[in-house]
């Protein structure tokens, strides 16, 4: 019943059999006879039913492992428990807002409605680049662009029109923007004055808005936009680094082309970082429901009932969304998870869950809905990596640890991301995109050597060392909005 993985093709196992063909690295291999229709385990837990015999020895995968019921006790409650007290306070240093919270980066952003004011806002953003005054502010990081897809051609009441409303003011309100320009064309569902009343981004001194409509049309809108950035970079140039706790860190946490190592190596290290920056008073953020599926259990273990219900809460909606857009939830794991060794969402999501350490679960919240607590919590989002972190940006994020099996490149400007290798060939492969090596796992660093060094890095990143993403140039393009409803 029972699958381990195998390190290399052929290895012998542990439990005194040996693979009976050649396995890929990362895959499982069955240590005893499973009959059809009886559950695979692992990590403890069931993973899917065998759809065919699985002789001792034998590769267990697509060919052989089907997703079976879904059915789990839920057990609110009852694995709560409260963290160890940290041996000592952490800080960083970082740029402190009168809001109250606090930017590991210092950006100067330009916000967008609707895709109709997209090039807009980059034109804008590359004439100021052009006139090289950006120099004369050295504490501000960039201008960033949020450039994206939709604000019109949608219904301006509901589900959709909601969801889209919260991540544009939630990035409005991202402390990692030392200041902000809103553009929008004027005609559009998404209304710039909408935006301003109902989340108060009315700080003159910080945040400015035009239509390009009202303005005049594209030159004379880059014209004054350049103008007004410039003014805005000047404010933000008073913000300077300064101490503040670790518990001021809101860590979103993701991972991305997982594989059959991530769940036991790169997934459990970041669980232990969560820790450890819960234990502070901070925050982190596991995200991704259709990748929790499976082990939402784990979770609603670590919470009480109406937390946990709350979760169980967006499971249903999210198996009734899969249903009416004829999908369903075992649509995941992609085609690269599968080749890295994952077979059902099940067993993808038994390693995503373990991102989020062993602390209780605080808190639930909707896709960009501000978090107003400390703790582990969680934001209801896609599987999908930019969307999903696109999100917990919205929410408040102002640092996102990235897992990845496969080798996921990205970035998620205003927000440094950290990259965290689960296997060794991976981090061989792409150095220069990963930062943390957790395939040193596998070879004999423990779970906590690298936890506490992904927490170090954390801070070291929170104070302004680059990340490789940010290194090369990453987060251009990854501001994904979650679409819900009819494009009309």
């Amino acid at each position: 019943m029972v699958a381990l993985i195998a390190l290399a093709p052929g290895a012998p196992l542990d439990a005194g059999c040996a693979a009976t063909e050649a396995i890929p690295a990362g895959h499982k291999v069955a240590i005893r006879p499973i009959a059809p229709g009886e559950p695979v385990l692992k990590y403890g837990q069931v993973i899917g039913i065998a759809t065919r015999p699985i002789a001792a020895g034998a590769h267990v995968h697509v060919q052989n492992l089907g997703m079976g019921a879904h059915k789990q006790d839920h057990g609110f409650g009852s694995a709560a428990g409260a963290l160890p007290a940290p041996h000592a306070p952490a800080s960083f240093q970082g740029f402190h807002r009168p809001s109250g919270r606090v930017g590991t980066r210092n950006y100067v952003g330009i916000l967008t409605s609707v895709n109709c004011a997209g090039s807009v806002a980059r034109f804008i953003a590359e004439e100021a680049e052009r006139q090289g005054w950006l120099a004369d502010y050295p504490n501000v990081d960039g201008i960033v662009p949020i450039v994206h897809g939709t604000g019109c051609g949608m219904s301006g009441k509901g589900e959709g029109y909601e969801t889209l409303f919260r991540t544009i003011a939630g990035y409005g309100h991202n402390p990692n923007f030392g200041a902000i320009l809103m553009v929008g064309l004027g005609c559009e569902v998404m209304q710039i004055p909408d935006l301003i009343d109902r989340r108060a981004l009315k700080d003159s001194a910080r945040f400015r808005y035009m239509t390009i409509q009202q303005t005049g049309g594209t030159r004379a809108t880059v014209d004054k936009g350049v103008a007004i950035l410039r003014e805005l970079a000047a404010e933000a140039d008073r913000a300077t680094r300064r101490t503040a706790p670790a518990s001021a860190l809101v860590m979103g946490m993701q991972c991305g082309g997982s594989d059959g190592y991530s769940g036991i190596t790169a997934n459990p290290a970041l669980g232990i970082a969560s820790d450890l920056l819960v234990a502070q008073g901070g925050i982190s953020i596991l995200s991704e429901t259709s990748e929790i599926y499976g082990a939402e259990h784990l979770l609603t273990r670590r919470a009480d009932p109406e937390t946990g219900r709350k979760l169980i809460d967006l499971i249903e909606w999210w198996e009734d969304y899969t249903a009416r857009n004829f999908g369903e939830m075992d649509n995941n794991p992609s085609p690269g998870n599968k080749r890295g060794g994952l077979t059902t969402i099940l067993e993808k999501s038994l390693g995503a869950v373990a991102k989020g350490g062993s602390a209780p679960l605080s808190a639930v919240y909707r896709y960009g809905e501000p978090i107003d607590r400390p703790g582990f919590v969680f934001m209801d989002s896609p599987g999908y990596d930019p969307c999903s972190v696109t999100g917990q940006v919205a929410s408040g994020a102002n640092l996102i640890a990235f897992t990845t099996g496969r080798g996921s490149v990205s970035g998620y400007r205003p927000v440094p991301c950290i990259k965290i290798a689960s296997n060794p060939d991976l981090w061989r492969r792409m150095e220069p995109d990963m930062d943390v090596d957790c395939g040193a796992i596998l070879s004999g660093a423990t779970l906590q050597e690298k936890g506490h060094e992904i927490f170090d890095l954390m801070l070291a990143v929170a104070s302004g060392a680059p990340t490789k993403s940010e290194a090369q140039g990453f987060g251009a393009v990854e501001f994904v909005p979650w679409q819900i409803g009819a494009v009309m």
